[in-house]
């Protein structure tokens, strides 16, 4: 089902016109929700220090955490103290905690484990965004900013800056749910939006590009190394419950690598009744995000890391957001001054 829909939401199609009775009454819910809060008559808490949104208005992965992680890792490098926080989206419960390099994948999510693994920062999750922002302040209160993943539609935590991340489906068949991807009216949303980050092959719109590519090497559970080039000859089942598996399975055979088996899961798969008895003989290969809940189960995984790399002028335009609105950077590799 959910790759039927997925083909329907690319065009206006006999699908998708079948559920556009449907996503006319959701457009009017979701209208009256933003009136509300821009009313007041629904809460919007706002931080003691500047929040950055990184969303998208589309359903369905089109990388968002890549683009948290390296707006992390350029707000580091900037010497500017930063933390995640995150809904922690398949989580086995809804409890507000902190994700540390102990907690197991299954209560933080996926996400925000592979988000505090690749960054060290302090990341949060909760049921509600703006209680996770709160937790962290409290218990990091040297914090300069926060970093929500995926919130864009969280209106009860207040932002400074709005990122949408989309890949190249763009905004589909430009209708919203159930009748096409859109959780909002694009290009209507985008006025409120700050910058747009296309991570497809092309981009779908004006805005700005990313590169994802893989890795040379890939990693096993204890950290070390193994490239991706020794591999060319191994017997490998590729494994990933990511948004599009076939994406991650293709890079992989760019590099060289034979694949006797693919198998291409549900996003944010558990891994709980995974059959790995019948894995023997061959080498299982997934990706870093996969591989923060399979490592625990199958420490004889390889795990290859995914290179994501916005273009340098969209790190120039958020550092232009954040010296303008935020006085708290002088410039792309200056240090905080407040």
């Amino acid at each position: 089902m959910q790759a039927l829909l997925q083909r329907a939401w690319l065009r206006r199609g006999p699908l998708a016109g079948l559920l556009w009775p449907v996503a006319l009454l959701f457009g009017g819910l979701v209208r009256l929700r933003r009136a509300l809060y821009r009313s007041k008559l629904l809460r919007s808490e706002k931080m003691s220090v500047p929040v950055v949104v990184v969303g998208n208005v589309v359903a369905g992965g089109a990388g968002k955490t890549p683009t948290v992680i390296a707006l992390v890792q350029h707000l580091q490098a900037a010497g500017i103290r930063t933390g995640v926080v995150s809904r922690g989206y398949g989580r086995s419960s809804d409890a507000c905690l902190e994700v540390l390099p102990t907690t197991p994948p299954q209560q933080s999510g996926d996400e925000p484990a592979l988000i505090q693994r690749a960054t060290q920062a302090p990341v949060f999750v909760a049921a509600r965004r703006v209680d996770a922002a709160r937790a962290l302040l409290a218990a990091h209160p040297t914090t300069q900013l926060i970093i929500c993943d995926d919130g864009l539609q969280h209106y009860a935590l207040q932002r400074d800056i709005e990122i949408a991340v989309f890949d190249e489906r763009g905004a589909g068949n430009g209708w919203l749910l159930p009748a096409g991807p859109l959780r909002e009216p694009w290009p209507q949303r985008g006025a409120s939006i700050d910058l747009v980050l296309h991570t497809g092959a092309v981009p779908a719109f004006h805005g700005f590009s990313a590169a994802r590519r893989l890795a040379d090497h890939a990693l096993r559970a204890d950290g070390s190394r193994v490239t991706l080039s020794s591999l060319a000859s191994t017997a490998l089942i590729a494994l990933a419950g990511i948004a599009k598996p076939q994406a991650f399975f293709d890079m992989l055979q760019a590099h060289g690598l034979t694949l006797a088996q693919t198998r291409a899961l549900v996003d944010h798969y558990d891994f709980d009744s995974y059959p790995r008895p019948s894995d023997k003989g061959y080498t299982l290969i997934c990706t870093e995000k996969d591989a923060v809940k399979l490592f625990p189960r199958q420490p004889d995984v390889l795990a290859v890391p995914l290179l994501f790399e916005p273009e340098p002028a969209f790190f120039a335009a958020f550092d232009t957001l954040l010296a303008s609105r935020l006085s708290l950077l002088p410039s792309s590799h200056g240090h905080q001054t407040a």
